[in-house]
């Protein structure tokens, strides 16, 4: 897992996948290998998908990767409407403050995709100590639009996806000073807070 704040330190991530089927082995998991595989490439030491049932296994999940240090934990699937669908209150049961700004931004890449329904994800996004627990809904392709954003026809960035706030956001909780591969996703931060490890060896 990432330790210190040098330029070499990159994000620990780790990836849930809520699932009753996927648990029981009904069919396999595709969400959480795509989504493992874009924060990888991303720049992060990604472990998971840790594959379990919806409900308290989830929350169950999250308390453990805080126990053990992660920068983040992203979950994919039960953000939806069925009785099963509980991955935000459980959410809600770890985390300490709520960014409601992460998840109405998953929203409206959704909306902006052309997915009307992306407007029912129950998503839910907040910050635990020092790590960033966000919830992702269970489509892969959902999954990429929202991290990555989306591109017009000239491949230029039409709605930005939510990852390139990441980095910016572990600085604010306490976190390490990461940063992304540039050309994957450029993190984003204000100029006053950009290269900040160099200032502190200085």
């Amino acid at each position: 897992m990432a330790t210190g704040n040098d330029a070499g330190t990159v994000i620990s991530a780790l990836v849930i996948t809520a699932s009753n089927r996927a648990a029981r082995g009904v069919y396999p998991d595709r969400s959480g290998p795509v989504l493992a595989e874009l924060l990888g490439t991303a720049g992060c030491a990604v472990d998971g998908p840790v594959v379990v049932p919806d409900g308290e296994p989830v929350e169950a999940a999250m308390r453990s990767a805080l126990a053990d240090g992660y920068d983040v934990v992203v979950t994919t699937g039960g953000t939806g409407l069925t009785p099963g669908d509980l991955t935000p209150e459980m959410t809600r049961r770890v985390i300490e403050r709520e960014i409601p700004g992460i998840a109405e931004a998953l929203r409206a890449a959704g909306a902006a995709a052309g997915v009307p329904s992306a407007i029912l994800s129950r998503g839910a996004a907040g910050v635990a100590g020092r790590t960033l627990i966000v919830n992702l809904p269970g489509q892969p392709k959902s999954i990429r639009e929202t991290l990555e954003g989306l591109r017009d026809a000239d491949s230029k960035p039409k709605v930005p996806g939510i990852f390139a706030a990441v980095p910016y956001c572990i600085d604010l909780i306490g976190g390490p000073y990461i940063e992304t591969r540039p050309e994957v996703v450029t993190a984003f931060r204000p100029k006053n807070a950009i290269r900040r490890w160099n200032d502190s060896k200085s």
